[in-house]
C-alpha cells in the first residue's frame, strides 16, 4: 500500500501543481494588463513593478487553490480510470477508501500549509503590495498608516493616535493629540472620545485639553466639543480600514476586541476573521467532493470536460460562499455559520457522492 500511496500522491500533487500554475499565469497576466497603464502613468520603478506582482503570490494561491484541488482531483482520477487503473486496483482488493484516503491526506496538507501562509505570509506580503499601490503608484500619504489597533498620523507639529476607526460612520474613537513645540517640547494634549470629518479638520466630542506651560505649570480644561485642524484625509483612514482584510487570524481577532471593547459593532470582521479558518479548509472540501464525483463518473468524458466541470464547481463555491459571508457581514446570520456554511454545502455533496458510488 505505501507504494500505491505513494504513486497516487505523485499524480495528484503533479496535476495539482499544473492546475495551480496554469489558474496563477492567467491570473498574473490579466492582472498585469489591468494594472500596466496606472504604473506606467505613474512612472513606478520597474523593480517596484515586479516587486508587486511578486508579493500578490501568496494572494492568488490562496485564492485558486482550492479550484487548483479540485481540477487536480477530478483530471489525476479521470486519468486512473481512463487508464483502467481504478479497475486494477479494485481487482487487487483495493477499496475505494483506500484510493481516496492519498488524495484526501495531501488535499488536508494544502489545507494547513494555506492556514500558515495566509497567518505568517500573506500579511506581509500583502502590506508591502498596498505600499506600492497606495504610496508609489497613487502618490498617497503615507504619514497616515495602521498597525495592529493603532492608527498613527502626524501633521507638522501635530502627532495623533487612535485607537479605531470606523469606515462605516467615519468615526475616529479613543483619540489623543500632542501639540510639540521647539526641541520636541509637549506645548498641549487633547484627549477625545471620538472624532468626525468636517471641513479644513476635524471635529471632536468629549475632550480634555491639557496645556503645557514652559514654567512647568500644566493647566487643563473639559469641554463638549472642539474642532481642530488637522490634514487627516478621509481617504487616508478608509485605506487603513481595508487592510484588515488583509491581516493574519492572531492580528484580527485582537482588533475585533480592540473594536468591540471601544462600542464598535464587530460582526462584520468577527465573519472575515471566522472565515481565515474556513477559507484554507476548501481545498480539503474540494477533494472530498471530487474524489466521489469523478469516480461516479467512469469513463465517460475527457480532460476537457472534467476542466470544465472542475471550473463549474469551483465557481459556484466562490460565489455561494461570497453571497453568505454578506450575509454574516451584515449581521443575518451567526458569523461563524456564515463562514463555514459553503463549506458545509459543499461537503455534503461530496458525502452524497460518495453514498452515490458503487462501493
Amino acid at each position: 500500500m505505501r507504494i500505491l500511496n505513494r504513486y497516487l500522491i505523485k499524480i495528484y500533487f503533479g496535476t495539482i501543481t499544473t492546475s495551480l500554475a496554469a489558474f496563477m499565469s492567467i491570473y498574473l497576466v490579466i492582472d498585469f494588463l489591468e494594472r500596466y497603464r496606472k504604473f506606467s502613468r505613474a512612472e513606478a520603478p520597474t523593480s517596484d513593478i515586479l516587486l508587486y506582482f511578486f508579493c500578490k503570490i501568496p494572494e492568488i494561491t490562496a485564492q485558486m487553490t482550492p479550484m487548483a484541488v479540485l481540477m487536480g482531483t477530478v483530471l489525476a482520477i479521470g486519468t486512473l480510470v481512463k487508464d483502467s487503473e481504478i479497475t486494477a486496483m479494485r481487482s487487487s482488493g483495493v477499496s475505494l477508501f483506500q484510493i481516496g484516503r492519498p488524495f484526501l491526506a495531501t488535499a488536508a496538507a494544502i489545507s494547513l500549509l494555506l492556514l500558515f501562509m495566509q497567518e505568517f505570509i500573506t500579511p506581509i506580503a500583502n502590506e508591502k503590495m498596498n505600499y506600492i499601490d497606495q504610496v508609489v503608484v497613487r502618490k498617497r500619504d503615507q504619514a497616515a498608516f495602521f498597525r495592529q489597533d493603532n492608527i498613527w498620523h502626524r501633521d507638522d507639529n501635530l502627532i495623533l493616535q487612535a485607537k479605531v476607526f470606523d469606515p462605516l460612520t467615519s468615526v475616529l474613537k479613543g483619540i489623543t493629540i500632542w501639540e510639540i513645540g521647539t526641541e520636541m517640547k509637549p506645548v498641549s494634549r487633547i484627549d477625545a472620545l471620538s472624532g468626525i470629518p468636517i471641513q479644513g479638520g476635524w471635529q471632536l466630542s468629549g475632550v480634555r485639553k491639557t496645556d503645557f506651560s514652559d514654567s512647568g505649570q500644566v493647566n487643563s480644561i473639559t469641554i463638549n466639543s472642539l474642532s481642530t485642524k488637522l490634514n487627516l484625509g478621509l481617504e487616508d483612514l478608509k485605506v487603513v480600514a481595508t487592510s484588515t482584510e488583509d491581516m493574519g487570524f492572531i492580528a484580527l481577532r485582537r482588533y475585533c476586541r480592540t473594536i468591540s471593547e471601544n462600542g464598535f459593532d464587530a460582526t462584520r470582521y468577527l465573519t472575515l476573521l471566522y472565515s481565515k479558518i474556513s477559507l484554507p479548509f476548501a481545498a480539503l472540501v474540494m477533494a472530498f467532493v471530487g474524489i466521489p464525483f469523478s469516480l461516479r463518473g467512469g469513463r465517460s468524458g475527457g480532460t476537457g470536460v472534467g476542466i470544465g466541470v472542475s471550473i463549474a464547481i469551483g465557481f459556484s463555491y466562490f460565489i455561494v460562499n461570497s453571497l453568505i459571508l454578506s450575509l454574516g457581514q451584515a449581521g443575518a446570520i451567526h458569523p461563524m455559520l456564515a463562514a463555514w456554511t459553503a463549506n458545509m454545502i459543499f461537503a455534503a455533496a461530496g458525502l452524497w457522492f460518495t453514498l452515490a458510488v458503487d462501493a
